[in-house]
């Protein structure tokens, strides 16, 4: 697999960024977000496209971490 171009690499940032928002304006609910994924997913090569799960998973756990949101489980065996 050769490396994407230039242009081939704005495109498909450009449809994570699309779909990141629209994950962000519909609190989270992908069902609204089929088609920009689509479109993500046609524009990026597919080890980006995990890539740029992973991160975005990544963001948004360090994001509620700082704020103090995270509750790690309890153990059953610690109770």
């Amino acid at each position: 697999m050769a490396a994407p171009s230039m242009k081939e690499r704005q495109v498909c940032w450009g449809a994570r960024d699309d779909y990141w928002q629209c994950l962000e304006e519909n609190a989270e609910d992908a069902s609204r977000c089929q088609q920009l994924r689509k479109s993500f997913e046609s524009s990026c090569p597919q080890q980006w496209i995990k890539y740029f799960d992973k991160r975005r998973d990544y963001l948004k756990f360090k994001e509620k971490f700082e704020a103090g949101q995270f509750q790690p489980s309890k153990s059953p065996a610690n109770a």
